[in-house]
C-alpha cells in the first residue's frame, strides 16, 4: 500500500521540477486582477439585496401592497436564483467559466430594465424572477473561477473577494435607496432598480478581458493555454509545473503528457454524471465534501444575516427611528459595517485559516443576535437601549463580514473534486438561497408572532447549532492545494478520532483520509 501511495506521490510530482524555490510574499498581480474581475459579477446581489431593502417601502406604498406581498418581493429573487444556479453548474463545464459570467450579466440587465419599467405588482415580480436566475449565475461562478484562478498560497484571501463585492454592491444599493428617495414615490424606486443596468453592462465588457479558469481548459484538453494562463497566475515557474501535474492527475491525464491538444471523452469534458457522483453513489469523501457545503451555506443565512440587511429599516423603525432620512442613513452604516469588515476578512484568512476565523466569527454572531433580541425587547422602558439595539446590528453585520460571510463561498467552492466543483458549488448556491428566500419571506410574520426580540432570540439559537457543526465537520483547508484538498474529508468523527491523527500548519487536528483518490 505504501509503494503504490509513493509511486502516486511520484507520478503526481515530476522529479524534473526541481527543488521549490522560496515563496513569494506578494500576491500575483494577474490572479489579483482576474479575482477583481470574476468577483465584480457579485455585486449584482449584493445591489439587489441593498436596493429593495429601502425600495420596498415606496413600492408598498405606490403599488398599496400587503405586508405579504412585500415580504414576497422581497424574498422571491432567493427562489428565482435556484434556476440560475442550477444551470450555471452545467453551463460553465459547457461554455466555460468566462461566458457564463457573462450571460449573467446580460441576464441582469434585462432584468433591470424590466423592473425599471414595471406597471404593477405581477410585471415586477416577472422582472424580479428574471433577475433571480442572473444572480444565481452571478453567485455561482465568481467564486469557482477565483479558486481555480488562485494559487493556493493566497487563494482565500482572493475567494474571498466576491463577499466583498456583495458587500459592495449592498453598500451602492443603499446609496441608492438614500440618493433617490426624494424623488416622487412612483419615480424614486423604478431608478432605484432600474440604475442596475450599470453594474450589469460593467460586467459583460469587464469579463471578455479575462483569461478563463485553466482548471476547465484542461478539461477541454486544451494543455498549452492552461499551461499560459497558469504561469501568469501562479507564484513561480514551478507553482505553474506542479499546479498542472496536479489538475492532470484529477482529470485523468499522465502526468508526462506534453501535447498542447488532446481529445477527452465528450461525457468528462461537459461534466455529465456529476449528479449521479454527487447524490446517487457518493464516496465518503464526497458525502463529507457535499454536506460541509450545504451546511456552511444552510446556517450562513439560517442565522438571519439577510433579515437584518433587508429589513434594517423596520428594525430602526422598532427602536424608535421614523424618519425617512434617518432610517436610510442609519442603514448606510449597515453597508459600511459590511463592507469595512468584509475587507478585514480577507486579509485573515490565509493568516489564521478558515476554521479559526469561521468559529470566532459565528460566537460574536451568538453574542450580538441574542443581544439584540435583549435590546428590542427592552427598547421601550430603557432610553439607552436604542443606541444599544443599533450597535448590535452594526456588531451582527460586522461579525458576520469577517468569517462566516466569505469563508461560506470560499470553503464550498475549494473543496469539491476538480470534475464535481463547478455543480457541486451550485448545489451550495442554492441551499444559500432557499435559506435565504425563507428568511426574507417570512421575517415580517415571524416577528409578529413571536415578537421581534423573539425572532432574534431564534436567530441566536441556530447560530449556537451552526458553531457545533463548524467545530465538529469542517477541517482546515488553508494552504492546502485544491487537489491536496480531497483529502482531508471522508471521517465525519475526526474530531474524535485519536489514531493516524495529525496537525496542520495552524495546529488543526486533521484525520488522514484512506478513502482519497489524492
Amino acid at each position: 500500500m505504501n509503494e503504490q501511495n509513493d509511486a502516486s506521490s511520484d507520478q503526481t510530482r515530476a522529479p524534473d521540477f526541481g527543488p521549490p524555490p522560496k515563496p513569494k510574499s506578494k500576491t500575483n498581480k494577474f490572479a489579483f486582477l482576474c479575482a477583481i474581475l470574476a468577483s465584480m459579477s457579485s455585486i449584482l446581489l449584493g445591489y439587489d439585496t441593498g436596493v429593495m431593502s429601502g425600495a420596498a417601502i415606496y413600492i408598498k406604498e405606490d403599488f398599496k401592497l400587503s405586508d405579504v406581498e412585500v415580504e414576497i418581493l422581497v424574498g422571491i429573487i432567493n427562489l428565482y436564483s435556484l434556476i440560475g444556479a442550477a444551470a450555471a453548474g452545467r453551463t460553465s463545464d459547457l461554455i466555460g467559466r468566462r461566458y457564463t459570467m457573462v450571460l449573467g450579466g446580460v441576464i441582469f440587465f434585462v432584468a433591470a430594465v424590466l423592473m425599471g419599467l414595471a406597471t404593477n405588482y405581477a410585471f415586477l415580480m416577472f422582472g424580479r424572477f428574471v433577475a433571480g436566475i442572473g444572480v444565481g449565475y452571478a453567485l455561482m461562478i465568481a467564486p469557482v473561477y477565483t479558486t481555480e484562478v488562485a494559487p493556493s498560497s493566497s487563494r482565500g484571501f482572493l475567494t474571498s473577494f466576491p463577499e466583498v463585492f456583495i458587500n459592495t454592491g449592498v453598500l451602492l444599493g443603499y446609496v441608492s435607496n438614500y440618493v433617490f428617495f426624494k424623488l416622487p414615490t412612483h419615480l424614486g424606486w423604478r431608478f432605484m432598480l432600474g440604475i442596475g443596468i450599470f453594474p450589469s453592462a460593467f460586467l459583460i465588457l469587464i469579463v471578455l478581458i479575462m483569461p478563463e479558469s485553466p482548471r476547465w481548459l484542461v478539461l477541454q484538453g486544451r494543455l498549452a493555454d492552461a499551461t499560459a494562463v497558469l504561469h501568469r497566475t501562479s507564484d513561480s515557474l514551478h507553482d505553474a509545473q506542479l499546479r498542472l501535474t496536479d489538475i492532470k492527475q484529477a482529470v485523468g491525464i499522465p502526468s508526462h503528457c506534453t501535447d498542447d491538444v488532446i481529445h477527452l471523452p465528450k461525457r468528462r469534458r461537459r461534466g455529465q454524471d456529476v449528479w449521479k457522483d454527487l447524490f446517487l453513489r457518493p464516496t465518503p469523501t464526497v458525502r463529507h465534501i457535499l454536506i460541509s457545503a450545504i451546511g456552511i451555506h444552510f446556517f450562513q443565512q439560517a442565522s438571519g444575516i439577510d433579515a437584518v440587511v433587508l429589513y434594517s429599516p423596520r428594525i430602526f423603525e422598532q427602536v424608535g427611528i421614523t424618519s425617512s432620512n434617518h432610517k436610510l442613513l442609519a442603514t448606510m452604516a449597515v453597508g459600511f459595517s459590511k463592507t469595512i469588515f468584509i475587507l478585514v476578512a480577507t486579509f485573515l484568512l490565509d493568516k489564521i485559516g478558515r476554521r479559526r476565523l469561521l468559529l470566532a466569527s459565528v460566537s460574536g454572531k451568538i453574542l450580538s443576535l441574542i443581544s439584540l433580541g435583549f435590546g428590542l425587547l427592552i427598547v421601550n422602558r430603557r432610553r439607552w437601549a436604542v443606541g444599544f439595539c443599533i450597535a448590535m446590528v452594526l456588531s451582527d453585520v460586522a461579525f458576520f463580514s469577517i468569517g462566516m460571510g466569505p469563508i461560506a463561498w470560499v470553503y464550498s467552492s475549494e473543496i469539491f473534486p476538480l470534475k464535481l466543483r463547478a455543480q457541486g458549488a451550485s448545489v451550495g448556491v442554492i441551499v444559500n438561497r432557499v435559506t435565504s428566500g425563507v428568511v426574507g419571506m417570512t421575517f415580517i410574520s415571524l416577528y409578529k408572532a413571536i415578537t421581534i426580540s423573539g425572532a432574534f432570540y431564534l436567530f441566536g439559537g441556530v447560530a449556537v447549532v451552526s458553531w457545533l457543526f463548524f467545530y465538529f465537520v469542517l477541517p482546515e483547508t488553508r494552504g492546502r492545494t485544491l487537489e491536496e484538498i480531497e483529502g482531508l474529508f471522508g471521517n465525519f468523527l475526526w474530531k474524535f478520532e485519536k489514531n493516524n491523527v495529525e496537525k496542520d500548519e495552524g495546529g488543526i487536528q486533521l484525520r488522514s483520509n484512506p478513502n482519497s483518490t489524492i
